[in-house]
């Protein structure tokens, strides 16, 4: 009698799970393949569609179950999104099984992404990854001279996934920099943390493969602010009008790394705040940042940038709703090819030009400007290809390619039907 009842509890168990399980059926819209394609639900979604949620999210396609990650955006200890990754055939329809489950299937997943920031101990040793950290108050460029090893490794944080890396220096300089990958392990808790071997020299890992100087590097941040004379001004995110900094780590792998970084600056006398919400995710070669500006003075303007070293070859170009900025030439720190870009969504798009090379606070830079509108971000991407990374980053039209490719991606959104 006993195993009657728990061969029937299993089986009841069981259809009651299969019944809860309601189809999302997402299609892929354009011609090209998108692989390892960001999927996002949200719970307010999933609970219009699944009723209340107290667990966890189970995801399958084609009877398969997917690596689901439950990220915690608004850091009240309930996880707000999932995510999945999903390679789509050009025109593809995927119908996936969503429901509810007691576990998280993302701690048995290889780690496609990391986000991180580690400070330097008292003894010279690291510590463990930091969450939250507030930016001593006009922290300045470590003087490798004086002090071989930085207050933070690699001089702040720092984001990988499979494919490329990129680090944002913690102090006045408040500039970006990028890692070439040469393999699909996350390395960088390890690079950087003695002296030798440089990372500056090729290894089997990559290398810092950048040159950012007092340029905007990969994709750093400037205002364009009119001033009263009715000339517009250029002003790094930096320096001395930087009044607060705060680091804070949203989300770690095993797909997506999310990280947030909140300025209070002052311009011209007043308080401005602009946050910026950064993400990577596996399979891609590029970040994506959001950006809320908040108190600027009236037709402000948000900028990045793409570092412009050694002889390329740059464009700026309109693809399926997405502006682009483009660069192409044997640029990199080990004088071979590197392709860079950033992807504007061009209902925001402003304009592209260069930043003066004297006088200003930004130098050797193409820059691409958005519109700010308090309450909504600016959004961007910036893509870094690295011949060594992938044989196609080598040649320009094959670069470009790639760069069409990508923002055809981002300028058709994947159409999914609840």
């Amino acid at each position: 009698m006993r195993l009657f009842f728990t061969f029937s509890f299993i089986v009841l168990y069981s259809a009651a799970t299969a019944q809860a399980a309601k189809e999302i059926i997402i299609t892929n819209p354009g011609n090209i393949d998108r692989k390892d394609e960001l999927v996002v639900f949200t719970r307010a979604q999933l609970e219009r569609k699944l009723g209340p949620i107290n667990k966890f999210i189970q995801v399958k396609a084609g009877g398969k179950q997917l690596i689901a990650q439950h990220d915690d955006i608004n850091g009240d200890g309930k996880w707000d999104e999932v995510i999945i990754l999903y390679s789509f055939k050009p025109k593809e329809k995927v119908t996936f099984d969503i429901s509810t489950a007691n576990t998280s299937n993302s701690g048995t997943a290889t780690q496609r992404a990391h986000v991180r920031l580690i400070k330097k101990n008292s003894d010279d040793s690291w510590g463990k990854s930091i969450r939250e950290e507030e930016m001593p108050h006009r922290n300045p460029a470590t003087d490798f001279s004086k002090q071989p090893l930085p207050l933070y490794l690699t001089e702040g944080p720092a984001w990988e996934n499979d494919k490329v890396g990129f680090r944002l220096y913690f102090d006045v300089r408040n500039g970006k920099d990028i890692w070439g990958k040469r393999t699909a392990r996350m390395v960088l808790d390890s690079v950087g943390t003695k002296v030798e071997p440089s990372y500056h020299e090729l290894h089997d890992w990559g290398m810092d493969i950048l040159h950012a100087g007092k340029s905007l590097g990969a994709g750093a941040l400037a205002l364009l602010v009119p001033f009263d004379k009715g000339k517009d001004t250029l002003i790094r995110l930096g320096g001395e009008n930087i009044q607060h900094t705060v680091y804070k780590q949203i989300a770690d792998g095993p797909l997506r790394g999310i990280f947030q970084i909140t300025y209070d600056w002052v311009v011209n006398g007043k308080p401005v705040r602009i946050t910026e919400q950064t993400s990577i995710w596996g399979g891609q070669y590029f970040y994506e940042s959001r950006v809320w500006v908040t108190g600027a003075p009236k037709g402000t303007k948000l900028v990045s940038g793409i570092a412009s070293f050694y002889e390329n070859v740059f464009r700026a170009y309109r693809v399926n709703n997405t502006d682009v900025l483009f660069s192409h030439g044997q640029q990199s720190e080990n004088k071979d090819y590197l392709g860079l870009a950033i992807l504007i969504p061009s209902n925001n798009f402003s304009f592209a030009g260069s930043a003066p090379n004297g006088n200003s606070e930004v130098l050797n830079t193409y820059i691409g400007a958005q519109n700010v509108k308090e309450g909504s971000p600016c959004v961007f991407r910036f893509v870094g290809g690295w011949e060594k990374s992938d044989f196609r980053f080598s040649e320009l039209k094959l670069f470009k390619s790639f760069v069409d490719d990508e923002a055809t991606k981002m300028g058709s959104e994947l159409l999914i039907s609840w």
